[in-house]
């Protein structure tokens, strides 16, 4: 994951706070502050801001990270749902659960495919021992 395209991912919110900031400021022209209070405000909200922008990016990078890194160690992938760990960040919940109701369904539908291959081969061995018995009978004619 890069950061460019998390920072991309959140441009709505990024203009949001930027927005917010401006209308404080244009408020606070009214109000005769110190310069020192204009530019604090903007600085600790965009700060605060970053920071949190970065811990978030940086617990999804290695969570997804850690699932690419299982994903390739794995012959068969469809088990990667055992393997991974739940995440602490909402959009990893929803992912492993798609990934779970994914994967029951692929084994129901194996399952029930290997189902009708084993009706069919019964099918066809009742079939086989059905066709020998009048040939068996008509040997014993002669």
């Amino acid at each position: 994951m890069k950061f460019s395209l998390f920072l991309k991912d959140k441009l709505l919110q990024i203009s949001l706070i930027i927005f917010g900031i401006a209308t404080i400021e244009i408020f606070l022209l009214a109000y005769p502050f110190g310069n020192f209070i204009k530019i604090y405000i903007p600085i600790i909200i965009l700060g605060l801001y970053f920071i949190s922008i970065v811990i978030e990016y940086l617990r999804k990078r290695q969570y997804y990270t850690n699932i690419y890194k299982l994903l390739n160690e794995l012959e068969e992938k469809y088990l990667i749902t055992e393997i991974i760990k739940s995440p602490d960040f909402i959009e990893g919940d929803i992912l492993k659960e798609i990934l779970e109701q994914v994967d029951k369904s692929m084994l129901e539908n194996v399952n029930k495919y290997k189902y009708l291959t084993e009706d069919y081969k019964e099918y066809i061995e009742m079939w086989i021992h059905e066709i020998k018995i009048p040939i068996a009978n008509r040997k014993n004619d002669y």
